[in-house]
C-alpha cells in the first residue's frame, strides 16, 4: 500500500536511493513500541474529547492493541514508508478502512509524534542505565566492604604516592559513580516531559486534552511552548553528555584493571570468562572486555559531538536535519546498561592479590609523607622544612637515621637525634599501616573511615534507589492505566 502521508499532495515514484535515503526505519525500530502507546494515548483523547466518534476509536485500537501485543509487523518497515509512524498508520488504514484509520492523525503531527516517542524511549533507556548504576555501586560496596584493612599503594602520576586501601580505592569510583547517577536522575525532570499536542509546531484548532495524554504516558508534565516542544533536542544531547562522562569514570576504571592485570603489576586475576587468548601465542589471557569498554567513552562522545553539531545551526521550528541525530542517540544510549553491568561482573569476580598490593605499598617512597608529618607532629618543625628534610634523605636513596639527621643540619642547622629522633621512630613511620590508620578524617583511608564512609554511601545508595523505584513505578502505573483504558473501549 502507498505511503498514506504522501499520496495527496505528491506524485512521482521515488527511485531507491530516494527513499533510502529520507527513510528512517532503521532508527524507528527503537520507536515502534512507543509509537503505538502514543498512537492509544492520542485516540483515547480524541474519543474522551468527542472528536473522534467513540465507534471509530474502537474499531482503530483494536489493531492497535494487537500490534502492541504481538509486535509491529514487518511490513509497516517498509522503506517504501519514510517512517515507521507512517508505516504504522498505512497498516491502520488497511485493516480499518480509510474512513477510521485517516481519523488517527486528527489533532497532530509527525514532528510531536516523533518528539514525544524519542522522550519516551530515551526515558526506559535511562531507567535502566540508573538500575545497572546501582548495581554496580553495590557491587563496589561489598567489595570495599571485604578489604578495608587491605592496604595498597596509592598512585599521582602513575608512580607511588602514599599508601591506602583497596576499599578507598574502589569507593572513590562508587563516589564518582554516584555523581553519575545524579546526573542522569537529574535529566529525568526535563526528559520527562510530553510534547504531544504541539503538532507540527502551532499547537491545533481540535479542543485536545495535552494534560491526559501526558499523564497517560506517564509524563510529570508538559514541553509547554508547541514550537520548543516539535524543535527541542537538547535533552537528546544532555543524555549523551551525561552517558559520556559516566562512560568516562567506566573507562578510567577498566584503565586501572588492564594495568592491575598486567604482568608487571599483577594486583588482579580477572575472570577468564572477561578475557580472551591471542589467536597465535597460546599462554595469552589477555582484559579484552576492559578493553574494549575502555574505548566505549571514545565511541560515545562521538554520538554526543554529532547529535550536537546537527542541532548548533536550526533555526525553529522542526527541521528535517533532526531526523539523523537519532541514529547517533540510539547508538549511543542503547548500550549503556550492558557496559556498565560488564564492569560490574569484572569487579564481581575479580581476584585481587592483596599480597602482592601490600609488597608495593611502601616502595617509592610512598610513606615519605607520613615521616615527614610525624617530624612535625613530634618535633614543632614547620611542614615545609619537614619536607624538605625527607625530601634531602629521599635524594640520598634512604631513610637512615644518618641521613635523615644529616639532612636535618642541612637544612635548619641543628641534629634531630639532638631531641630524640631515633631509627625505631623512624621506621615505624615508614610502616604503611602507620600512615593509613593515621589518616581517619572524614573520607580517608582509615579502616575505621572507611567502615564509617561505607554506611554514609549505604544510605546514599538507598536513597537512590528509592527515589528511581518510586519514579519507575508511577510510570509503569500510568502506563498500566492506558492499556486497560485501550482494553475498554476496544471491547476486549
Amino acid at each position: 500500500m502507498k505511503d498514506v502521508i504522501r499520496q495527496g499532495r505528491l506524485s512521482g515514484e521515488r527511485t531507491q536511493d530516494i527513499e533510502s535515503f529520507l527513510s528512517s526505519m532503521e532508527a524507528d525500530r527503537f520507536i515502534a513500541e512507543p509509537d503505538l502507546l502514543v498512537d492509544m494515548a492520542h485516540l483515547l483523547m480524541l474519543a474522551r474529547q468527542n472528536i473522534v466518534p467513540q465507534e471509530i476509536a474502537s474499531t482503530l485500537m483494536k489493531p492497535l492493541l494487537t500490534m502492541f501485543q504481538e509486535g509491529v509487523p514487518d511490513d509497516a518497515f517498509d522503506e517504501q514508508y519514510e517512517d515507521i509512524h507512517a508505516g504504522i498508520e498505512s497498516g491502520l488504514t488497511r485493516k480499518a478502512g480509510p474512513e477510521a484509520g485517516g481519523r488517527l492523525h486528527i489533532g497532530r503531527s509527525r514532528n510531536d509524534e516523533v518528539a514525544t516517542c524519542i522522550r519516551i524511549k530515551t526515558r526506559n533507556e535511562v531507567f535502566e542505565q540508573l538500575h545497572a548504576i546501582i548495581r554496580l555501586r553495590r557491587v563496589l560496596m561489598n567489595r570495599a566492604r571485604e578489604c578495608t584493612d587491605t592496604i595498597m599503594p596509592g598512585f599521582t602520576h602513575l608512580q607511588h604516592a602514599q599508601p591506602t586501601t583497596l576499599a578507598h580505592h574502589l569507593l572513590a569510583y562508587e563516589q564518582a559513580f554516584g555523581r553519575d547517577f545524579s546526573r542522569l536522575y537529574d535529566s529525568l525532570s526535563r526528559v520527562n516531559l510530553s510534547p504531544l499536542g504541539a503538532a507540527a509546531f502551532a499547537s491545533t484548532g481540535y479542543p485536545i486534552d495535552r494534560k491526559m495524554t501526558a499523564d497517560m504516558l506517564g509524563f510529570d508534565g508538559l514541553v509547554l511552548n508547541t514550537m520548543d516542544a516539535v524543535a527541542g533536542r537538547d535533552t537528546a544531547a544532555e543524555v549523551l553528555a551525561a552517558d559520556t562522562l559516566l562512560l568516562t569514570t567506566l573507562s578510567r576504571f577498566c584503565e586501572e584493571l588492564v594495568i592491575w592485570s598486567s604482568a608487571f603489576v599483577k594486583f588482579v586475576d580477572l575472570n577468564e570468562i572477561y578475557c580472551s587468548t591471542s589467536s597465535i601465542m597460546p599462554q595469552k589471557k589477555n582484559p579484552d572486555v576492559a578493553e574494549i569498554l575502555r574505548s566505549r567513552a571514545g565511541s560515545l562522545l562521538g554520538e554526543f559531538v554529532s547529535a550536537i553539531t546537527i542541532t548548533k545551526g536550526l533555526p525553529m521550528s522542526y527541521n528535517r536535519d533532526l531526523q539523523d541525530l537519532n541514529p547517533h542517540l540510539w547508538r549511543g544510549i542503547t548500550g549503556i546498561r550492558r557496559d556498565i553491568d560488564l564492569l560490574a561482573g569484572m569487579i564481581r569476580t575479580a581476584r585481587f592479590d592483596t599480597d602482592r598490593m601490600s609488597e608495593e605499598a611502601g616502595k617509592g617512597f610512598s610513606t615519605a609523607t607520613e615521616l615527614a608529618d610525624q617530624l612535625v607532629r613530634q618535633y614543632d618543625l614547620p611542614f615545609r622544612t619537614a619536607h624538605h628534610i625527607v625530601g634531602h634523605a629521599v635524594r640520598e636513596g634512604e631513610m637512615t637515621i644518618r641521613t635523615l639527621d644529616d639532612a636535618a643540619v642541612e637544612v635548619t642547622g641543628s641534629s634531630l637525634t639532638s631531641r630524640g629522633l631515633t631509627q625505631k621512630i623512624i621506621d615505624k613511620a615508614l610502616e604503611p599501616a602507620t600512615g593509613v590508620a593515621i589518616r581517619s578524617a572524614v573520607g580517608g583511608p582509615a579502616p575505621a573511615a572507611i567502615k564509617d564512609a561505607i554506611k554514609m554511601r549505604e544510605q546514599v545508595l538507598s536513597d537512590d534507589e528509592a527515589a528511581l523505584l518510586q519514579r519507575e513505578t508511577t510510570v509503569e502505573e500510568s502506563i498500566a492505566g492506558l492499556i486497560r483504558e485501550a482494553k475498554r473501549i476496544a471491547d476486549l
